[in-house]
């Protein structure tokens, strides 16, 4: 299952708040300005700082 596209909109990092994009795998979600990714589990983004991993090697799907 896909993140819904209204939701993955309006999501934005709670570190330095620009947009957030699918990660090409689809198991995360990346900042594009502080590389930071997010992980989905369960179907659902996990918006915290503390389980984001920074990885500035993981493309994103536009």
């Amino acid at each position: 299952m896909t993140l819904d596209p209204q939701l993955l909109e309006i999501l934005a990092c709670p570190l330095c708040k620009e947009d957030v994009k699918l990660t090409a795998d689809e198991k995360g979600l990346k900042c594009v300005k502080c590389h930071r990714v997010y992980p989905i589990k369960d179907d659902i983004p996990v918006m915290l700082i503390d389980e984001a991993t920074i990885d500035s090697e993981t493309p994103t799907k536009d």
